[in-house]
């Protein structure tokens, strides 16, 4: 027979007693899960999907995991896995949010970090067009297209039909690379190079193209095929 648990020791109970930072990333989750099964306690619940598959990928793997994916664990229906996504997603958004005040075209570390929660955790390649105004300020952006699971689909008329439609002044193009290793492949150094001569023909500069990966990136411009 297992020994009851005290107080302290519940996860919601702990939170109220120590705080937010005191409690384990199993234990913030199973507050969030709130109830368990007959055999399994929220916390174990928890525990499970920070394990998901045996893949070890701890609180991250939430940014990966499906609907259907969370919906495979005993304990979690469809209410809870959506809550779950919520609060993956709400955590990009508060990343974003941070960076949003830093955010300069003109520094690709600043692009970077804004865009970096949005994009590192897809499992394909995503690839983002930034439209800028004169003064190199935001005006939109927009998901140009998703590829498989290591390669894009880019079309450069569809860049510049959407550009020109959004009145942008200058452009900046963002894709991911789902391995986690941002290093530029020829076919990413060629189409930036063709870009870049595309889009000073037409007036609308290409500013930067910068390749996202697990927490790094490169910068096309840095890495010197802008210039």
């Amino acid at each position: 027979m297992k020994p009851k648990e005290t107080t302290e020791e519940l996860p919601y109970e702990k939170f109220l007693v120590r705080g937010p930072q005191a409690l384990s990333d199993a234990e913030l989750l199973a507050i969030i899960i709130r109830t368990g099964t007959a055999k399994e306690k929220p916390l174990e619940i928890a525990k499970n999907i920070l394990d998901f598959n045996g893949l070890n990928q701890g609180i991250l793997g939430i940014c990966h995991m499906s609907i259907s994916e969370l919906q495979q664990i005993r304990g979690i229906g469809q209410v809870k896995a959506v809550k779950i996504s919520c609060i993956a997603e709400l955590s990009k958004r508060i990343s974003m949010t941070q960076c949003k005040e830093r955010l300069n075209f003109n520094n690709p570390k600043s692009i970077a970090d804004y865009y970096m929660e949005q994009m590192r955790h897809f499992d394909i390649e995503k690839v983002i067009l930034v439209y800028l105004d004169n003064k190199s300020k935001r005006l939109d952006d927009c998901v140009l297209s998703l590829g498989t699971i290591n390669t894009s689909l880019l079309s450069p008329r569809e860049i510049f039909l959407r550009a020109m439609k959004s009145k942008a002044v200058f452009i900046v193009i963002l894709h991911n690379h789902p391995s986690g290793d941002p290093t530029p492949s020829k076919q990413d150094v060629f189409m930036t190079k063709r870009l870049k001569e595309l889009s000073e023909m037409m007036e609308i500069p290409l500013i930067d193209h910068i390749i996202i990966g697990d927490n790094k990136y490169v910068s096309l411009k840095e890495a010197g095929y802008l210039s």
